[in-house]
């Protein structure tokens, strides 16, 4: 037995105040004390032997004056005296003091008391001196037939033990077990007896379980467990005992335990591939995520669906599933909710998606004013990009979606307004048919939008995508109700200036009596003119973003007028109707240049809004063919364009490690899945040779705090074939990491010594828990304004070009750039961008990267500039900002 494998005696941390007893008082009190004295002392005693003291002379003296003792707590204590004691001599012999420990204890092992019985069973299963146990074996034997299933499940637990480590001493105990197994029981008795019989004689094992494998249901959940760790070991060494016992996996799906359904639904996927086995063992996943309360059990089983998933056969299988897997939707969590939506639209085919489309529409609507959970309005954008990817894989669902989800354009919730926004705006273009559907909709729930966001965006589909004169008629009119009475500034200068309107009431106020100075009653009454008291909530909804000086939203008004305009020209050939639209379309503009150079907003019009209403103006008073062009034809494009390369940088690709050459006669590399606390390598072999390879194992260890959970088992492969390995490491801390080894293996029929591929290491570092990920705009200025940690790092660097140290950043970082590549194009000596990242714990990292090129320090010039990041936890935005100081330090160098 090597140092490392040695016994591991019981550990007792006790602080040490006070200088230690001397063994005289000690033995003083063990001799002549009080039971209460004995005790503290014995404490003492095991104390010191644990701290490194050898205390000779106590031995006897304990044996003498405790011993004997019928007091539990001295017994107790006892247990871990004779544990930890030495007791053999230097040259190791057994103490002769020893055979009258051994006498006492087996004056135990009868012992009346239950528990006196079984702690001392406990304590044998740590004895590994064959001499003590010896003459103790026929008291031990006889503490099978114990009325009381304590001692019983302990002495199994001993006996197994001891046949592990001295099989000389109970040679029969395999025969001994399994005839207690078929008369016992009690639950607890026999899981131990079972779990004896699985790792001292198998075959024993199997034949009890063959002849009650029909009550397997009756047992309990824990002898259950054990059964089905057999059933796995046996079929994957025996591939045809498979069909002996797998009917008994599939009862035990139906367990009432939750532990031992899982296991089994995991047993079955492995032991078979049919269809019904993947059925039975997903429906059971399926059964066991509803049922669960704890939501991180159903996170771990919603990922064992998902490794289902994976394997194109079942895939076809879980398909017929998915409207039982949306049953999981009724979970309030978030993230089991996220992946619950994320499976069911891996799994959607023509076939379920008008059913999935259903369900997702309640789940939609349900949300609708429901706000009981903090997470409804984040659940609600989840069903509405669901729903969005499945009408841009199925365009037939799209006429069912659109009326549904466009009725949150007008939701309060500005988030999920904006994207269905976007989803409709992908859906106009991508749909012709859908576009007439679309633009009724949109006017219908027009007037109701609540933010100006979404009314700028309406407003831009409804210029872009009205192509009848009766649409352009309806789109003006609903401007028009929306803007309320123009001229804009004559009519609020009237209001504030208190002159009578319809609206307005007219009250008498309430009479009162008074007394004059002679003494007589005089009553007064008084007309009132009253105004609505919510003057601004009565406002229609773009003339109260103009007055509260918005007037971004003018400029986006002033292209959708400019688009209709001509459009209405070209559709209508009566000149009088013609300059009688463009006309109302100027004025609308004019007024609004108007109201925003007067002081009447609570912001004045910007410079650069102006120009674009300007610009509109001079483009309608001359109607050129030109800017007809630019406006209903290439807007249009820039869209497409747009949409296209959206769906080009989704397509992202994974990062994979090469571990051997290509050259090597095995060739291997891995996928690094970093999963909170766990790496998983997902690691390719391929056998590169004309040869057989045998026994080829993935031999791996760590540097670090990290830790490999099982060792990956060893596999044949054929001439140039190829296999996966899955390893799977724990993380201890986000400190550095190294993952290292090698692949071994025989060539089949060559008498060399085993063969070894030495692999690349594998770096883990803290950058390894931060992934790159993406937000909206609206989310990303929502998390900058709440985050309350911030790190401002100074630009310092010696490179001098602004897009090159933007991608340094990116890829110091592990950040990605949100900021589109067209607002960073170009070259104007200075460059604003915003980063975002998500650790696998859950936390976002925001930057915002502000640099310029100095022009007037000559072309050699260095970027300069700084960083902010803004993190929910100090801890992320320090980590971030010290790994963007370390890269720059070395671009410097």
């Amino acid at each position: 037995m090597t140092a490392a494998e040695n016994v591991c005696y019981t550990l007792i941390n006790v602080p040490m105040d006070s200088e230690p007893p001397s063994e005289i008082s000690l033995k003083n009190d063990l001799e002549k004390g009080d039971v209460k004295s004995k005790t503290e002392a014995l404490k003492k005693v095991i104390i010191m032997i644990l701290n490194g003291e050898k205390l000779p002379g106590l031995l006897m003296t304990i044996i003498r004056f405790v011993l004997p003792l019928q007091d539990h707590t001295i017994k107790k204590l006892l247990l871990v005296f004779w544990e930890i004691v030495p007791k053999t001599t230097p040259d190791g012999r057994l103490l002769h003091e020893m055979i009258l420990v051994c006498d006492a204890y087996r004056k135990d092992l009868q012992h009346p008391n239950e528990f006196i019985r079984g702690s001392t069973l406990r304590f044998l299963c740590k004895l590994k001196e064959a001499e003590l146990l010896e003459p103790l074996m026929p008291a031990i034997r006889a503490c099978l037939e114990h009325r009381h299933s304590y001692v019983r499940r302990n002495a199994v637990l001993a006996i197994y033990t001891i046949y592990r480590n001295f099989e000389h001493l109970i040679p029969d105990a395999p025969e001994l077990i399994h005839d207690f197994l078929v008369n016992e029981k009690d639950a607890s008795c026999k899981r131990n007896a079972f779990m004896m019989l699985i790792h001292a004689d198998q075959d024993r094992a199997l034949d009890y379980l063959s002849t009650c494998i029909d009550q397997v249901q009756t047992f309990g959940d824990i002898l259950q467990l054990v059964i089905v760790e057999l059933i796995y070991k046996v079929c994957h060494a025996n591939p045809s005992e498979r069909a002996r016992f797998i009917r008994c996996i599939y009862n035990l799906l139906q367990s009432s335990s939750p532990a031992v359904k899982y296991e089994a639904a995991g047993t079955l996927v492995t032991l078979s591939s049919a269809p019904t086995a993947i059925k039975a063992a997903a429906q059971c996943y399926i059964d066991l995520i509803i049922k669960e309360s704890d939501n991180n059990v159903k996170l771990i089983v919603l990922d064992r669906l998902i490794e289902l998933k994976e394997h194109p056969a079942h895939e076809r299988v879980l398909q017929d599933l998915v409207m039982d897997i949306l049953r999981v939707l009724s979970t309030p969590d978030l993230e089991v909710r996220k992946k619950t939506l994320q499976l069911a639209l891996d799994l959607v085919s023509s076939r379920n998606v008008e059913e999935l489309v259903i369900v997702l529409k309640k789940e939609v609507i349900k949300t609708n004013n429901v706000s009981e959970h903090e997470d409804t309005d984040k659940y609600r954008q989840l069903l509405v990009r669901t729903l969005h990817s499945c009408s841009v894989r199925f365009p037939d669902m799209a006429a069912n979606v659109i009326p549904v989800l466009m009725e949150f354009l007008s939701d309060n919730n500005e988030a999920a307004a904006a994207d269905v926004l976007e989803f409709v705006r992908e859906a106009i273009q991508r749909f012709d048919n859908l576009r007439m559907l679309i633009v009724e909709k949109m006017l219908e729930v027009f007037h109701a939008i609540k933010s100006v966001k979404i009314y700028r965006g309406a407003l831009w589909i409804l210029g872009e995508y009205c192509s009848t004169k009766e649409d352009i008629q309806s789109v003006m009119t609903e401007i028009r109700r929306s803007l309320g009475e123009i001229p804009i500034v004559e009519s609020e200068i009237k209001k504030e200036a208190g002159e009578l309107k319809p609206e307005e009431e007219i009250t008498v106020g309430p009479v009162q009596k008074l007394v004059t100075e002679m003494g007589t009653y005089a009553t007064q009454s008084a007309l009132s003119s009253s105004r609505p008291t919510k003057k601004e909530e009565d406002r229609p909804p773009l003339r109260g973003f103009l007055l509260d000086g918005d007037f971004f939203v003018a400029a986006s008004l002033a292209t959708t007028l400019t688009k209709i305009a001509l459009r209405y020209v070209a559709l209508v050939q009566e000149k009088k109707k013609q300059n009688s639209f463009v006309a109302e379309a100027m004025l609308l503009m004019a007024t609004i240049l108007h109201l925003g150079k007067s002081s009447l907003p609570k912001k004045p019009i910007t410079d650069d809004d102006v120009d674009r209403i300007s610009l509109c103006l001079k483009v309608l008073s001359e109607c050129s063919p030109l800017m007809n062009d630019i406006f209903n034809k290439e807007c249009r494009q820039s869209l497409s364009h747009m949409l296209s390369a959206k769906l080009e940088e989704e397509k992202l690709s994974q990062k994979v490690t090469q571990l051997t050459g290509f050259s090597d006669p095995v060739y291997a590399e891995a996928y690094v899945h970093v999963n909170q606390y766990d790496i998983v390598l997902d690691v390719l072999v391929v056998n590169q040779t004309s040869d057989t390879l045998q026994n080829c194992t993935l031999e791996l260890a760590t540097l670090g705090d990290l830790k490999l959970v099982e060792k990956p088992s060893p596999l044949t492969l054929a001439p140039h074939d190829f296999a996966n390995i899955k390893a799977n490491v724990k993380v201890a801390s986000t400190e550095n990491g190294i993952i290292f080894g090698n692949i071994v293996y025989d060539v089949s029929g060559a008498a060399s010594d085993r063969n070894c591929v030495v692999l690349s290491d594998i770096h883990i570092d803290i950058m390894d828990y931060i992934q790159p990920a993406t937000c909206t705009d609206a989310e990303f200025r929502q998390m900058w304004a709440e985050f309350e940690w911030e790190n401002k790092v100074t630009v310092n660097t010696n490179m001098v070009d602004l897009n090159d140290y933007l991608q340094h950043i990116l890829k110091s970082t592990n950040m990605k750039c949100l900021t589109p590549e067209k607002a960073l194009s170009g070259y104007c000596g200075f460059m604003a961008a915003n980063l975002y990242a998500r650790s696998i714990f859950g936390e976002d990292a925001l930057a915002n990267v502000s640099i310029e090129k100095p022009i007037h320090q000559g072309p050699d010039a260095a970027v300069t500039g700084h960083i902010r990041i803004r993190a929910k936890s100090q801890g992320m935005a320090l980590s971030l900002g010290d790994k963007i100081n370390l890269s720059q330090k070395k671009t410097s160098i």
